[in-house]
């Protein structure tokens, strides 16, 4: 009896660590929900009724993942993100 094994896909290490990156907007008690989605949909690339799901949980829950990537994509959107005077940080 003969063993086969087939490989489904093959990804690397580092393509799966660079993937696991998000940014994690948090509640604050400044900003408005324009202001805040307009900065999503600017900084993400967002659209509006996806930067406006994103504020809403934000509200509710205190905090939502807006963006998953490579670090190296997410650092300059999440100093966007700082620079408007949100609440960010990859995790």
């Amino acid at each position: 009896m003969s063993t086969q094994e087939k490989v489904l896909e093959s990804v690397s290490v580092e393509e799966l660590i660079s993937l696991n990156n998000e940014i994690v907007l948090f509640n604050d008690d400044v900003n408005t929900f324009d202001h805040v989605i307009d900065t999503l949909i600017r900084v993400c690339d967002h659209t509006a009724e996806q930067a406006e799901q994103c504020a809403i949980l934000v509200h509710y829950t205190g905090k939502c993942t807006v963006k998953t990537g490579s670090y190296n994509d997410l650092k300059p959107q999440c100093s966007s993100l700082l620079d408007a005077g949100l609440s960010a940080e990859i995790q």
